[in-house]
């Protein structure tokens, strides 16, 4: 049973991995005040997010690479991957299947959590 975990962990964090890279195919949003800013800003924190290498126990407690933290600048950051049905109307019934999953890859201000 560990074994199958396992395997299914590290199937999950290599398809997060790939599709935070731009590897993969999903959608990425920015939300709350982010929103609102202009490309330049957004650009730079879609940029932070590919090139993040922080997973940590804390905040990646099962190992899948779904979230992370940062700062630009002095300003925090925070992004999560969620797993979707392909129809966007529930969760997927397996996010290591990218057959039937579609991750949403959202960035935000830690002050909008």
């Amino acid at each position: 049973m560990t074994e199958h975990l396992s395997e299914r962990t590290d199937r999950i964090r290599q398809l997060n991995d790939q599709f935070r890279r731009g590897r993969g195919a999903g959608r990425v949003h920015c939300m709350g005040d982010l929103a609102h800013e202009d490309f330049d800003v957004q650009r730079r924190a879609l940029d932070a997010v590919v090139n993040f290498n922080g997973f940590n126990e804390g905040d990646d407690p099962y190992g899948e690479h779904d979230f992370g933290a940062f700062e630009i600048d002095g300003r925090r950051y925070m992004f999560k991957i969620d797993y979707y049905n392909l129809g966007l109307d529930a969760g997927a019934d397996d996010p290591a299947d990218p057959k039937t999953c579609c991750r949403v890859l959202t960035i935000f201000y830690a002050s909008d959590y």
